[in-house]
């Protein structure tokens, strides 16, 4: 059995020009606004608050344990090394090799920055005057002309990969970057790719979201860890690249135990490029899952290269499903994972092979210690808990002795009423001047749907576009259905505010 294991990237939808281009799901769909310079900031952060510095409890809770879940992003190969002692002014007193096959240098040139998490995942970087600054949580690097507030955050390949064809993938991840692009001179990008002996084969741009259209912008220049550009406006902004055979990457693999099991363990096993876009899409999977998942505090780098097979093997052997994987950068939703089940005691060493060389990329060891640590994690919080099942069985996974159909939820536990005509005016006048994307990318309506739904006041039209998502949801429209469906970092926090009040309010069937 064959799986492919993915970190997003290409799909089928744009041509290396300087030409607005528009995925196949949103071809005709012209923005509302389509000024340029600080105006042609075309993210749905602007419909959000302003003061967003004060975050809920909740909220903050899950920033802390995202954070935790984040020390696996960053330079190649940190988790096996001790981090570099710091200079009085906040730089590296000495440089790191991160990567011996392409000579790659964790050496920080720029003074480095710790942003603040503000409400719903986002950043904000102080930056004090001006010059270039290093995020020290992304790795974004920032140059500003004076004093600025840089707010920013991670979004997901598998929102914008429609923007990409076969000629495209990604490099890097992908951000939501909000400021004055008068002051804001340029960003570099970390890149994934292990350029070694090949930096003069490859060729990166990349990509900017305005208008619900993408185009390709020529990068400013690249070194071995980032992709420079200069800023034009602000809105969706990535790095991708084009090479000419398959590339190989700086990746991670990233462990995580299922809780409750008490005479057997079962893992899930995710396999990424080392990008933070990538990694917060498989926390956000593991947070969402039907059962409980704890990560292990394990190192986490390799170097993975696109098309090849992988196998998992462990000692002593466990039960691994599937029993191999294919690294490539497709777009999905859903990351692969490979599962690993255990019926004796820890210790078991883990290791993952490249199929035909059968050269051994990655390893650890999991001990009873390190089950320990996990287990004293605190539950999490918010409504991830309220959709989690029980843990599985003994007898079930004993039993089925295979994948458990581990995805997202989709659609909440909680059962609720179909929405009321009053909930959807709600929600529609919370939306902001993205709603139509919003509708196609997420609620699943054309815009031929859209388009019937017209009316000479803009809230009744965004209200009608609803209401027909409601009949096409049927029974299943109510208000948990919406809030999964609209719970992204580019829908208005106004917007799932709104569901989420509505789900604490409203009595369960």
């Amino acid at each position: 059995m064959v799986a492919e294991m993915t970190s997003f990237g290409s799909s089928k939808c744009f041509e290396e020009s300087e030409r607005d281009i528009s995925p196949p799901a949103q071809k005709g769909n012209v923005s509302e606004n389509e000024n340029s310079g600080s105006e042609n900031t075309e993210t749905s952060t602007e419909e959000s608050s302003e003061d967003e510095c004060s975050a809920d409890g909740d909220a903050a809770d899950e920033d802390k344990e995202e954070e935790k879940e984040n020390s696996d992003v960053g330079g190649f190969g940190h988790d096996q090394d001790p981090a570099p002692e710091r200079s009085a002014e906040g730089t590296e007193a000495s440089a790191r090799l991160c990567c011996e096959k392409c000579q790659l240098v964790q050496n920080r040139s720029f003074e480095l920055v710790t942003p603040r998490r503000i409400s719903h995942g986002r950043l904000l970087a102080l930056l004090e005057a001006e010059g270039t600054y290093e995020c020290s949580v992304t790795g974004l690097v920032f140059e500003v002309s004076q004093k600025a507030q840089v707010r920013y955050s991670i979004l997901s390949w598998s929102k914008f990969g429609t923007y990409l064809n076969d000629s495209w993938k990604f490099a890097g991840p992908i951000f939501d970057v909000d400021c004055d692009p008068s002051i804001l001179m340029s960003i570099q990008f970390p890149h994934s790719l292990c350029l070694s002996d090949k930096d003069s084969e490859v060729t990166f741009s990349v990509l900017h979201v305005k208008s619900g259209r993408g185009v390709v912008e020529p990068s400013a220049d690249h070194s071995r860890n980032h992709v420079k550009w200069s800023v034009t406006s602000l809105s969706p902004v990535g790095p991708i690249v084009h090479t000419p055979q398959p590339a190989e990457h700086h990746g991670v693999v990233l462990v995580y135990r299922e809780v409750g099991l008490r005479t057997s363990s079962l893992f899930h096993i995710y396999v990424a490029a080392n990008n933070v876009s990538d990694i917060k899409d498989i926390q956000k999977e593991v947070r969402t899952s039907k059962k409980r998942y704890v990560k292990m505090d394990k190192p986490s780098a390799c170097l993975l290269e696109e098309k090849k097979k992988y196998r998992l093997i462990s000692e002593p052997e466990g039960e691994i499903t599937p029993e191999n994987l294919k690294f490539t950068l497709a777009v999905v939703k859903i990351k692969s994972f490979v599962e690993v089940f255990f019926e004796q005691p820890p210790p078991f060493k883990l290791s993952l092979v490249e199929d035909e060389s059968d050269q051994t990329v990655w390893t650890t060891t999991l001990r009873e210690g390190d089950f320990e640590d996990s287990a004293n994690e605190k539950p999490r919080k918010r409504t991830e808990s309220r959709k989690r099942s029980y843990s599985t069985s003994e007898e079930e996974v004993i039993n089925k002795r295979a994948r458990h159909g581990d995805v997202p939820d989709g659609v909440g536990v909680m059962k609720t009423q179909v929405m009321t005509d009053q909930q959807l005016m709600k929600v529609a006048t919370r939306m902001g001047k993205e709603w139509k994307q919003l509708g196609i990318q997420y609620l699943g309506m054309s815009m031929l749907e859209i388009d019937e739904a017209a009316d000479e006041e803009l809230t009744m039209h965004k209200f009608k576009m609803l209401v027909k998502w409601r009949h096409k949801a049927k029974g299943e429209a109510s208000v948990g259905h919406l809030w999964s469906c609209l719970r992204h970092d580019d829908v208005p926090n106004e917007v799932r505010d709104q569901l989420e009040d509505m789900q604490s309010n409203t009595p369960a069937k």
